[in-house]
């Protein structure tokens, strides 16, 4: 397809705008780290929460709950939904300890709560594995859904679209910093939600859909609409609801949604003005990505359905597509072919903002790891500011240049989401408990993620028992992590007292988990700041339950009114209304704890 003059002045504007942005801020993002990596710690709430929500807005997501809607139905999306348990903890429990703590990224944590060799390690490695390796495989994802877009909607071949976008995103993150990322992500959510919605109103109402009213009696779509899965089918329920409710969301590492926090979700907490403004950002970010966003993809994805059947309609009508990348995740830019003029310079500016909020996030955070957590603590400890942020910047482009060359060897989405998940399993309950049991060591941590590592390949790649029913796998690998970290916790020495008092008077976590270097410290009559302090996570985790109440019920309610089952619809909302006004009372209690 072509597009026209509109088309192109729409696109070309974004990026003027996205450019400029970047290099007005650069003077002041190049002052001195804190500001390259966190803008001075002077974000309000507002716009780090739409920029967290924007990150996650990548041009790969509404290719994967495509992806998920045509083989496993809407329900499928209970994948990702129940992660909202996840972050609903962060806003009202660890938001405010993450701030407290002051430090420069989540990773530098590691020696604020240890000591010695095994939290230098802990911290090198973490650095190079999550700011290096899994930022470089989370971005060929995203380059890889871009590909798509390009081959499908422009014909352009994949090393055109790999050179152009990731040019513009890694001179205008490298130049801007971290304020020019959230300044820019601002811009880019609107234009991504506006390109979004515009596209699903436009495609539901294709001759060949017919509207929402055919779409949503139409009979190939009509097994795949439910949000709930089928209760009569064990796997479905176990693999796509019982699990992720049971285990997966407090065990599990994933972007976005880390037990206790953590990621470019930390990094936007430490951005904060205070710790009222990290937890307000939190909330906002799990309200717009959990029950605003994903209604304008599944619809399209449901008339994905009814345009393009099977992976064969796909291939028939796009014979260019390269061999290696046809997926049912295709079907989202297939179906984006048919917009009109105008809206489709719209639709594609939005998809390119996706693609750029995301990779300008990754590889500044990615960056402000490499930088913060590796280069000066094991090469020079005495670089200047100024080698900071060019060590940074240059760390960011030859990111920039790997994930590129390796998303030209994936297929879809949904391989690295599935690993990703997999590799984080048991891991997660450390990252929770850690804040509030003294006993945990780094030694706790570096066995587990070892040992999930591990188990999770040879699971996968090796030897998995056939007796055992699939959707165990998980499971399994989150008993055999958890024992092994706790065997870990209780064969090796804990941290040093000095450490740990350390850790407590700056963060103050509170819990009877502390109760016994509370009473050494009393007894050693060392000074603890906050020890009668009362403990605020038991009203941080009623607050929890509310707000996943509070938002599922929204989420569910616009889903009934997109089905036009207004009634239902109209229910949901007012329980949405009413654990609305339930958290805003208990919220005025956690706001006095907080401050």
């Amino acid at each position: 397809m072509s597009l026209s003059t509109l088309d192109y002045i729409v696109i070309f504007s974004f990026f003027a705008i996205t450019l400029l942005v970047g290099f007005a801020v650069s003077k002041q993002s190049s002052k001195d780290s804190s500001e390259y990596f966190l803008s001075g710690r002077s974000m309000s709430w507002w716009l780090l929460g739409i920029s967290m929500v924007a990150t996650t807005f990548a041009v790969d997501t509404p290719l994967l709950v495509t992806d998920i809607v045509r083989t496993s139905g809407v329900s499928g999306n209970w994948s990702w939904w129940v992660f909202l348990v996840t972050g609903m903890l962060t806003v009202f429990v660890y938001a405010k300890l993450w701030r407290r703590s002051s430090v420069n990224t989540d990773i530098e944590f590691y020696e604020l709560r240890y000591s010695g060799k095994a939290a230098k390690f802990l911290r090198a490695f973490r650095a190079l594995y999550l700011g290096f390796i899994f930022n470089i495989l989370v971005m060929s994802v995203v380059t890889l859904a871009a590909i798509k877009i390009g081959e499908v909607m422009l014909g352009i071949p994949k090393y055109y679209t790999v050179g152009i976008a990731g040019l513009v995103t890694v001179i205008f993150s490298s130049v801007g910093g971290f304020k020019g990322v959230i300044y820019t992500d601002f811009i880019l959510f609107l234009i991504s939600m506006a390109g979004a919605i515009g596209a699903a109103y436009y495609i539901v109402n294709l001759d060949q859909v017919g509207g929402l009213t055919q779409l949503m009696s139409n009979d190939a779509v009509l097994d795949k609409i439910s949000i709930l899965p089928d209760f009569n089918n064990t796997e479905l329920m176990m693999t796509l609801l019982v699990i992720p409710l049971a285990v997966q969301w407090w065990s599990a590492w994933y972007p976005g949604a880390e037990p206790g926090g953590g990621g470019y979700v930390a990094q936007r907490m430490l951005a904060a003005k205070n710790e009222s403004h990290a937890i307000g950002a939190t909330f906002l970010f799990n309200i717009l990505h959990y029950a605003m966003r994903p209604w304008p993809w599944i619809l399209v994805a449901l008339a994905s359905i009814v345009v393009f059947p099977d992976l064969q309609s796909l291939h028939h009508a796009f014979p260019a597509v390269s061999e290696g990348k046809l997926a049912n995740d295709l079907a989202y830019p297939a179906m984006l072919t048919f917009l009109p003029s105008g809206l489709l310079g719209l639709v594609m500016a939005s998809m390119i903002a996706a693609y750029m909020s995301t990779i300008s996030t990754h590889l500044n955070w990615g960056s402000s790891y490499i930088v913060n957590d590796f280069y000066t603590q094991h090469v020079n400890k005495n670089a200047s500011e100024k080698e900071k942020v060019n060590i940074g910047r240059l760390s960011a482009v030859i990111m920039m240049a790997l994930s590129s060359f390796l998303a030209f060897y994936f297929t879809n989405a949904k391989q690295v989401f599935d690993v990703i998940i997999m590799f984080g399993a048991g891991t997660g309950s450390i990252f929770i408990l850690r804040w509030f049991w003294w006993r945990i060591n780094a030694w706790s941590e570096i066995v587990a993620m070892f040992t999930s590592g591990t188990v999770s390949v040879i699971f996968a790649k090796y030897y998995f028992p056939e007796s055992i029913p699939s959707y165990w796998q998980f499971p399994i690998v989150v008993l055999i992590t958890t024992i092994a970290w706790l065997l870990a916790t209780y064969l090796t020495k804990p941290e040093k007292k000095e450490t740990l008092y350390a850790f407590y008077n700056k963060v103050q976590p509170g819990g009877k988990g502390w109760s016994k270097v509370l009473n050494d410290a009393e007894k050693e009559g060392v000074e603890i700041l906050g020890r009668n302090k009362k403990w605020s996570v038991p009203n941080g985790i009623l607050a929890m339950i509310l707000g996943c109440l509070l938002i599922y019920s929204l989420l569910f309610s616009v889903g009934n009114f997109v089905y036009l089952k207004i009634k239902t619809g109209s229910i949901l909302l007012v329980a949405s209304i009413i654990f609305a006004v339930l958290l805003v009372q208990l919220w005025k209690k956690i706001k006095n704890e907080v401050l």
